[in-house]
């Protein structure tokens, strides 16, 4: 039996997570008193007791966490954003290549990728790797998600039935293009110019468009939506947590939250031969955030990554 900790489990990241072990026989949770949470000690004792421990918190305080870390067989599995860009974590991400997988299986400390980062790193990363834009490519990214995104305080303002009528809307946020996951985006797919970033809330619980739009003009070798398609496809072959799909899968639109409550991700190229626009869609809580800490949880144990996952077609 495996002894789980997740410091954090109040939170909407550790509350999916805590959900996902209640039918896992392979699994014993490590609980903390509620009077206790705060208290450094406890949460010591417990980190260093358990074989992995999930840490669900502010980045302050996940960062204070690693360094309660005194057992060196203990791993840290960090959902937060304190450690994504440190070279001593794993980026749990391990379909981006066969490099992070390598790392991921054999470290004790992994950082989840942010839901956003998951989602533009699941595009951009591919198309630097294999030289269809450099990493000076001016990139703009769109995205919306569901309002689970934005925390137990931003749940509450949505699921509030007195709220502001402003909320009915899609808004637009981080207006300042200094979004928490720029420096992430930027490192991982070793861009040297910072993407242009519009990320928007909307009037739905779960899930997620990340968009990226290029010019064709402007790549670094001349592709066609087809070619792409195909680059992608052969990318990410044979991974099981990542869907290409085929030219003209979404008719018209493409929706945002039709992949609640699943763990995996899916890839679309459309648009012509001078405009291409390549989308990943997801469920920002899944492969945006507790099902990609429980598959780097089931890599570590060495079992099968879809253990306790949720897959579609």
């Amino acid at each position: 039996m495996t002894k789980v900790f997740i410091d954090g489990s109040q939170g909407t990241t550790g509350l999916r997570i805590f959900e996902r072990f209640e039918n896992r026989s392979d699994i014993t949770l490590l609980k903390i008193d509620d009077d206790k949470r705060k208290d450094k000690s406890e949460r010591a004792r417990l980190i260093n007791e358990s074989d992995v421990t999930f840490l669900c918190l502010p980045d302050a305080a996940s960062r204070e966490a690693v360094e309660l870390a005194g057992n060196s067989d203990t791993v840290i599995i960090d959902t937060s954003t304190a450690h994504r860009t440190d070279s001593r974590f794993a980026y749990g991400f391990p379909e981006l290549d066969k490099s992070f997988r390598e790392k991921l299986i054999s470290s004790k400390r992994i950082a989840v990728p942010g839901c956003y980062a998951s989602g533009f790193n699941s595009l951009v990363y591919p198309l630097i790797k294999n030289g269809v834009i450099d990493v000076d490519y001016p990139l703009t990214c769109y995205a919306m998600s569901g309002y689970t995104g934005a925390g137990k305080k931003g749940i509450a303002q949505y699921e509030d039935e007195n709220r502001n009528s402003e909320l009915d809307s899609p808004r637009q946020y981080a207006l300042s293009q200094q979004h928490k996951h720029l420096r992430e985006m930027k490192a991982i797919c070793s861009l040297e110019r910072t993407p242009f970033f519009a990320p928007h809330i909307c009037d739905y619980p779960c899930g997620m468009v990340v968009s990226i739009p290029l010019f064709s003009d402007l790549l670094s070798k001349k592709m066609t939506p087809s070619d792409l398609q195909e680059m992608f496809s052969e990318h990410y072959g044979g991974e099981e947590f990542i869907k290409v799909r085929e030219l003209g899968y979404s008719e018209n639109m493409i929706g945002s939250n039709n992949f609640a409550g699943r763990d995996d991700m899916e890839i679309e190229v459309n648009g012509n031969d001078e405009r291409i626009l390549i989308t990943s869609r997801f469920d920002n809580l899944g492969k945006g955030a507790s099902g990609a800490a429980i598959q780097c949880l089931n890599l570590v144990l060495g079992i099968d990554e879809k253990t306790g996952l949720n897959l579609g077609d």
